[in-house]
């Protein structure tokens, strides 16, 4: 590829973002519709200056990996397994929940049963990089928000990896193995397992030697967090809960904070392109023509996600306030659900009024939902400085 090219495109995104954020800024908008706006604005269905947005797609995904990873470091083991349990049925009842309000609506707005079926599932997940990245970590009280939305999020994106799995094994002709059932099932307490053998056997002997050098560390870490996203691929999972575990068995090292603070700018320079990257693949001719279904569905949507996460919190135990938040953090869709609609679309499973009917649905809970966020609760883009908290 010409680097030129590259070069350009990364001067359009972070100049471009820069010149909107300033203007944001003054009129107290979220950042992260600067983002998904720019790329509403330069990408193929607007100015066309980035024709191919798929180098920063695939670039913005690496800034999931990261927060994820950061996310585990902030984690331990057993405060995670403890959260997972008691959120377990709390995800499972709400996904089928949302499943169904969003076949409903989308079956009344004219598709079929087909489409229907995977408009409701797209319509399952909340956002695992917008509720994490609108999270103040460093607060007590957010701390245990975050576990219990991590143990929310973490079993919506398995049930997410196993839709996408279905969706695209059958979209290819092929068949779904016991063998791939086998692997998946059993990737997570391997590497989790395995994870804390090499972290005691391995990593914390490297970091014992060498820990006075700390371009060593920061490189050290960046390569266990990538080495077990690629592990986690291997075995039919996804990067992110790859990255994920990582964080998870580091989280008791001394280094863990360093290494949560080295990454953050990385981590927010992908996060850039990533939402760049959204907005540069929607096709906002189409969106125009489906505003209305996207907008009762992305309505429903958020107004159904906080009542039922707070109602099902609450009789958790939650304290209401704690529920109440947690529910409108995890408002809006998710990034899976952008890409299972591209997959049920390349597969010809829906037309391309479904697709983009779960897309603009996404993207319009994405931006309200995350304007929702910054102006009622603490977060680290918070207009307020009394609300602002890294």
């Amino acid at each position: 590829m010409d680097n030129n090219i590259v070069i350009f495109a990364i001067f359009l995104i972070f100049s471009g973002a820069a010149a909107m954020a300033t203007l944001a800024l003054y009129t107290r908008q979220s950042l992260l519709m600067v983002y998904i706006g720019l790329g509403m604005l330069l990408g193929p269905w607007g100015l066309g200056l980035m024709s191919d947005p798929v180098l920063i797609k695939q670039t913005g995904e690496v800034g999931i990996v990261f927060l994820l990873f950061l996310m585990g470091l902030n984690l331990s083991l057993d405060d995670f397994l403890k959260t997972f349990r008691n959120m377990a049925w709390v995800a499972l009842v709400s996904s089928l929940v949302f499943a169904a309000v969003g076949f409903t609506i989308a079956h009344y707005s004219g598709l079929n049963i087909a489409e229907s079926v995977i408009v409701g599932a797209a319509m399952m997940f909340s956002s695992t990089i917008i509720g994490l990245k609108l999270l103040p970590t460093t607060v007590l009280h957010h701390q245990h928000v975050g576990e219990v939305m991590v143990g929310i999020l973490l079993l919506q994106d398995i049930i997410a990896i196993i839709a996408l799995l279905i969706l695209k094994s059958v979209s290819e002709g092929g068949n779904i193995s016991s063998t791939m059932i086998l692997k998946a099932a059993i990737a997570f307490p391997i590497l989790t397992v395995g994870g804390y053998v090499a972290e005691k056997y391995v990593l914390r002997v490297l970091l014992a030697r060498f820990d006075y050098v700390r371009e060593y560390i920061f490189l050290l870490m960046l390569g266990w967090c990538l080495a077990f996203a690629q592990l986690a691929q291997m075995f039919n999972l996804s990067y992110e809960v790859g990255a994920f575990i990582a964080g998870i068995v580091v989280a008791a090292s001394p280094v863990a904070l360093y290494v949560a603070e080295s990454l953050k700018p990385l981590r927010d320079f992908f996060l850039v392109m990533f939402f760049f990257s959204i907005g540069a693949g929607f096709n906002w001719h189409y969106g125009i023509q489906l505003f209305w279904p996207a907008l009762i569905l992305a309505v429903a949507m958020m107004v159904l996600k906080p009542t039922v996460f707070a109602l099902l919190l609450k009789r958790n135990g939650e304290p209401k306030a704690i529920a109440w938040e947690i529910g409108i953090r995890l408002a809006q869709n998710s990034e899976f659900s952008l890409l299972l609609a591209y997959l049920a679309r390349s597969g010809n499973f829906i037309s391309r009024e479904a697709s983009n009917l779960i897309q603009s649905a996404t993207i319009l809970t994405f931006l309200v939902a995350s304007y929702w966020v910054v102006l009622k609760y603490p977060s680290p883009l918070a207009f307020s400085t009394k609300l602002r908290r890294d």
